[in-house]
């Protein structure tokens, strides 16, 4: 691992969009505006996938079982998703980044980074580039966007979180490792609850615990992620900012903290991770038409289950309906589940000319 001298300093920016598919709801629907929102479906399997900053207050985050938001907050307001609609505005969004750099590297529809080491409009200051990209989004889009400025992929994603909503953070060179050193494990970007937990096991809880872990001690017990670990627990990530990152596959998983035995609950926690890989998709034009569900049970054995489909799914819809399809024979399960993930592969890249289909099937 090299050490910070002999890096060349970059100047990253990482975009998030405050609270974004409740915020295009609220922008284009008065009667929502100052109102706890929900996007997701109400009914009694439904999932929060965005909440409005009123709804937060109330403890309503995504992910959420939406009897859950409901009971927290009775005056919640459940709007359906437009995916069509946050689509549109994700591409406007990029061509004000393209105004600036070429290296734009999306995570989602609501969130990108972009090197600006080297940037279109001449301009030294990554800070003053994330403000006027900032006032042009709410120009554009009627959206407040933040954002965090960094020398690395990893701290930009976490100065985005500093002062949110609407607003921006820089951690630079000097207070990185010191910034790092103080924040717990279970709020650094790549580590889940699951990886927290397991490294609280070994007496990791903050930055300076995983610093004072080896290398060796890392990759032993974290695999291919140690070397990442072991990076950012010193301010040091050598990630590029990768455009048009050419992919294999596209997967999201979440371990519960409880095991799984009905169906029900099971298909309300794929909902979420349905929604991550559908918004990387989408935001890099990328069409999918395998879909591999995991299980792992909780005496650690997994099973997988695949379709593929002849032709790229053209909406979020028909994700659901195989994921759901791939589910409903593993109930009753053998024993409890403790994770579940999806992946998509056999991607392809979409060409301009399949998009007015794409927006019609959506």
């Amino acid at each position: 691992m090299n050490d910070m001298s002999s890096i060349p300093i970059r100047k990253i920016i990482h975009v998030d969009m405050d609270a974004f598919y409740a915020s295009v709801e609220q922008r284009d629907n008065p009667d929502l505006r100052g109102k706890p929102v929900a996007v997701g479906g109400s009914a009694a399997r439904g999932v929060v996938a965005a909440a409005s900053y009123e709804a937060r207050a109330y403890g309503v985050h995504s992910a959420m079982p939406s009897i859950t938001a409901k009971r927290k907050c009775p005056d919640l307001i459940f709007v359906p998703p437009r995916f069509d609609v946050y689509k549109a505005v994700s591409q406007q969004i990029r061509e004000i980044f393209a105004e600036y750099t070429p290296l734009i590297e999306p995570l989602s529809l609501d969130e990108a980074y972009l090197d600006v080491t080297e940037n279109l409009k001449g301009m030294d200051i990554a800070t003053e580039i994330a403000l006027e990209i900032r006032a042009k989004i709410k120009v554009v889009t009627g959206l407040n966007a933040s954002a965090g400025i960094s020398y690395n992929k990893f701290l930009a994603k976490m100065a985005s979180d500093l002062n949110k909503p609407n607003g921006q953070a820089v951690i630079t060179p000097k207070n990185g490792p010191a910034f790092v050193e103080a924040l717990p494990v279970k709020k650094f970007h790549g580590v889940g609850p699951a990886t927290a937990e397991r490294m609280r096991k070994y007496g990791i809880e903050t930055g300076l615990d995983l610093r004072e872990k080896t290398i060796e001690f890392l990759v032993e017990h974290f695999g291919k992620s140690g070397p990442y670990f072991y990076g950012i627990a010193r301010g040091i990530d050598e990630r590029q900012v990768k455009p048009n990152r050419v992919r294999k596959s596209v997967g999201a998983e979440d371990t519960f903290s409880q095991d799984l035995h009905a169906y029900d609950p099971a298909r309300e926690g794929l909902q979420p991770l349905i929604e991550k890989v559908w918004g990387y998709c989408e935001a890099n034009g990328i069409g999918a038409k395998t879909v591999t569900l995991k299980v792992k049970y909780a005496d650690f054995n997994q099973i997988t289950r695949s379709k593929t489909v002849p032709a790229p799914m053209p909406a979020i819809a028909d994700l659901e309906d195989i994921v759901s399809l791939l589910l409903a024979p593993i109930f009753p399960p053998r024993m409890g589940i403790r994770l579940l993930g999806v992946t998509l592969s056999s991607l392809e890249q979409r060409t301009p000319a399949a998009e007015p289909q794409l927006r019609l099937a959506l």
